[in-house]
C-alpha cells in the first residue's frame, strides 16, 4: 500500500512539472510545432533508461519511474497532437513529430541506459 502512495505522490509531482513546462512552452516557443511535449517525452525516456540502468530499489523505481515519470511524460497528448497534424493536413510536420518522438524516444532510452551503466 505504501508503494501506491509513493507512486501517487510521484505522479502528482511529474504532472505538475509537465504542466509548468507546457505553459512555459506555450508562452516562449513556437506554436507551430509541439516542442514542449517533445521535450517532455524525450527527456522522460532518457531519464527512465538511466534510472533502469541504475537498478534502484523497487520502491524508489516506483516513485521515480512509475510515479514521477509516469505523470511527467504524456503518450496521450503526443498522439492527440499527431492526429491534429494529420487533421490539419500537415503531413511533413506529422512525420517529423512521429519520427522524433518514437525513434528519438527509443534512442534516448538506450542512451540513458548506457550512460547509467
Amino acid at each position: 500500500m505504501i508503494t501506491a502512495l509513493y507512486i501517487g505522490l510521484g505522479a502528482s509531482l511529474g504532472a505538475i512539472s509537465r504542466y509548468a513546462i507546457t505553459n512555459f512552452g506555450k508562452k516562449h516557443w513556437s506554436h507551430v510545432f509541439p516542442f514542449a511535449t517533445l521535450l517532455i517525452n524525450l527527456s522522460g525516456a532518457f531519464i527512465l533508461g538511466f534510472l533502469f540502468a541504475k537498478q534502484v530499489s523497487p520502491v524508489i523505481y516506483a516513485f521515480l519511474g512509475t510515479g514521477i515519470l509516469g505523470g511527467y511524460t504524456t503518450f496521450s497528448t503526443l498522439n492527440t497532437e499527431l492526429i491534429g497534424q494529420l487533421k490539419d493536413k500537415k503531413i511533413r510536420r506529422f512525420l517529423l513529430y512521429l519520427i522524433l518522438s518514437y525513434a528519438g524516444g527509443l534512442i534516448l532510452v538506450f542512451a540513458g541506459y548506457f550512460l547509467g551503466k
